[in-house]
């Protein structure tokens, strides 16, 4: 009733906010995602190719600076650390092995260093291992850092019939460049990681095609002791023969690859 009479006598009500005055909000612009741009801009640059091959590059030229500081082709004159021995010996020397030869250093002497050390059973196991290992490691490290970069600088008639051959006959190309010595190790890897040749058959050919190769070398560094031996001099003819083919072949297939 009270409320009755405030009515009838003229009370006011109380009148509620405008709902214009929500519109006078604003909406704060979004800001674009630059931050997020440049981000996967500078991810595209840091995997480009050419990127990944100065990795490479500097990798390698790491690998070959750590060679000369450690100096390993010293196991020839002083032999291998007293402290270690046995099987761990023949172990590390294996990966040491694989891991300088990505370094450019000539596996010969170190096949020389694996049966002077270890004998010819041994010593042919250690570096066997070791040829597979830095054989597989500068393939890798070709293929995922060198391969997109150099692929289109392959121009050259010469360059292009030897990616060819590579790509096309993987496993007897390469059987033949481990069998007949003359192309550098690392070299070879190197050229079959810019080409198309599966991993697996790379290995394979490595492995079986190291095998004369890396025996004579390892007999002769076992046998060097007796130079006048019938096994010494065996070795020394395993090694410089096939040498001597390698040569002859790499000259005919040169004149062969230039007249295609």
């Amino acid at each position: 009733m009270l409320d009755d009479a405030t009515t009838r006598s003229g009370g006011t009500a109380i009148a509620s906010p405008p709902a214009a005055a929500n519109e006078l909000a604003v909406t704060a612009p979004v800001p674009a995602p630059v931050a997020a741009g440049f981000a996967a801009r500078c991810g595209r640059a840091l995997l480009s190719p050419w990127s990944r091959l100065s990795l490479l590059l500097v990798l390698l030229a790491a690998a070959a600076a750590s060679v000369l500081l450690f100096e390993p082709h010293k196991l020839l004159a002083d032999g291998w650390p007293p402290q270690v021995g046995g099987p761990v010996a023949v172990v590390l020397f294996a990966v040491g092995y694989g891991l300088i030869t990505v370094a450019f250093v000539p596996r010969p002497l170190l096949n020389l260093a694996a049966g002077a050390l270890f004998g010819s059973a041994l010593g042919l196991g250690a570096a066997m291992a070791g040829t597979v290992i830095g054989a597989a490691i500068s393939f890798a490290l070709g293929r995922m850092l060198g391969q997109d970069a150099l692929r289109p600088l392959l121009r050259g008639r010469l360059l292009k019939a030897a990616d060819k051959q590579f790509s096309r006959h993987g496993f007897r190309s390469m059987l033949a460049v481990r069998l007949f010595p003359g192309v550098p190790f690392w070299a070879a890897n190197y050229a079959a990681a810019v080409s198309r040749m599966g991993y697996v058959p790379f290995l394979l050919a490595t492995a079986l095609g190291s095998i004369p190769n890396i025996g004579a070398y390892v007999v002769a560094g076992a046998r060097a002791s007796q130079p006048t031996s019938p096994v010494f001099l065996i070795a020394v003819a395993a090694i410089a023969l096939p040498a001597l083919a390698g040569a002859v072949v790499a000259w005919r297939k040169r004149h062969h690859l230039r007249s295609r």
